[in-house]
């Protein structure tokens, strides 16, 4: 018995002929030239000198809030009660932000009065 190839015009998945499908498929996929990514802005953080936080207290804040070793930590607060503040790192605003918000806290919580803030870097 043989088959009547007469209906064969439904498309064949398996049939690779050029019927135009993959031309057009190219020409509706243009690619976007590559866009510039930005860096994100960078804050300097920085803590003020007061007459009443205790030397201590400045350096466990910053080994702690800043993840900084203990003699990193000392030369930072050495630069604070030298200079009047001192750099205790640099990062992106939202971590700024947070890691300031620690710093008050944990001197809210000890009553001390310190003080951090933050610029552009």
């Amino acid at each position: 018995m043989e088959r009547d190839n007469e209906n064969n015009d439904i498309n064949d998945p398996m049939d690779n002929g050029s019927d135009g499908i993959s031309e057009s498929l190219e020409s509706d996929l243009k690619l976007k030239p590559a866009e510039k990514i930005l860096e994100p802005k960078m804050y300097r953080i920085i803590m003020h000198n007061d007459h009443y936080t205790t030397m201590d207290f400045v350096i466990e804040v910053i080994m702690k809030v800043f993840h900084k070793p203990a003699a990193e930590a000392t030369k930072i607060m050495l630069d604070i009660h030298k200079k009047g503040f001192g750099v205790c790192g640099v990062y992106t605003y939202d971590i700024a932000v947070t890691k300031i918000s620690e710093v008050h806290k944990m001197a809210k919580k000890r009553q001390f009065p310190l003080k951090c803030s933050y610029e552009e870097a």
